[in-house]
């Protein structure tokens, strides 16, 4: 069994990494066991999003453990072999075609920032930290710097690397690259508030929209333009195109049928 429990709210699949005692430290079984969630999620056309957690209430995700031969620790890296388990982790989660929110109920350290970053929407609790530590300890974040870059400033991420000090989330909502902060109380009101905004939506539109964005990222601006085009075209002759602008013309909410 993978160190991960799935639980089903009608359109809603939460993922909690379930290594209380170790702060939810990733390792492969929990890389393989979110992987595996979100094929399931995918799989089933009645899930519209899916949130990430942890359990317990002090951790979201500590990143590796560093205790010394630790399952997970970044210090076992075979050198000679590119291939490690965060990284596809990361490529998953980077396909997901379903909305996926990080409910942050603790601190997200190291990898756990990183697994945060990854997350299209982030709701957290006001009072935990968020930051990459690794610099402490000899290291640098090298496997999150792609998603670092994308939610940060990039002088903001220079100082959080070198400094590897962490911050709390009502700091990095105020600065803009977590969601929202809310006292621990008040979380999964605030993140039921969210996704009551997203479940609703086309789910057509989200996920070729994700998957446009996927490579508009990476595209130049010119190509991205062209690219757009021929997207926005496409997206126009789905059903649930059809149906939202026949929804919006007669005044009534949209029937989404997901294709």
């Amino acid at each position: 069994m993978f160190p991960v429990c799935t639980t089903r709210n009608g359109p809603v699949l939460t993922v909690a990494i379930d290594r209380p005692a170790l702060r939810n430290a990733l390792n492969e079984d929990v890389a393989r066991g979110i992987e595996a969630a979100l094929d399931a999620a995918e799989a089933d056309p009645e899930v519209r999003a899916v949130v990430l957690t942890g359990s317990g209430d002090k951790a979201f995700c500590a990143g590796g453990d560093l205790r010394p031969g630790a399952d997970g620790t970044p210090f076992t890296i075979d050198a000679a072999d590119p291939r490690h388990y965060v990284a596809r982790l990361l490529r998953r989660m980077d396909a997901c075609r379903l909305p996926l929110l990080a409910r942050v109920n603790g601190h997200a350290l190291a990898g756990g920032m990183g697994l945060a970053c990854a997350c299209d929407l982030v709701v957290m609790r006001e009072d935990a930290l968020i930051g990459v530590t690794e610099v402490r300890v000899g290291l640098f974040p090298a496997m999150i710097l792609p998603y670092l870059l994308r939610i940060l400033p990039p002088r903001r991420m220079m100082e959080l690397c070198l400094t590897g000090e962490a911050v709390t989330g009502a700091q990095a909502a105020a600065e803009g690259w977590v969601n929202y902060a809310v006292p621990a109380a008040e979380l999964d009101a605030k993140l039921d508030w969210l996704l009551a905004r997203i479940i609703d939506k086309s789910p057509t539109g989200m996920r070729l929209g994700k998957q446009g964005l996927a490579r508009i990222r990476e595209m130049t601006t010119d190509a991205a333009l062209d690219y757009a085009q021929f997207m926005l075209a496409n997206m126009a002759r789905t059903e649930d195109a059809r149906e939202g602008f026949a929804a919006f013309g007669q005044k009534r909410a949209p029937e989404w049928t997901g294709r």
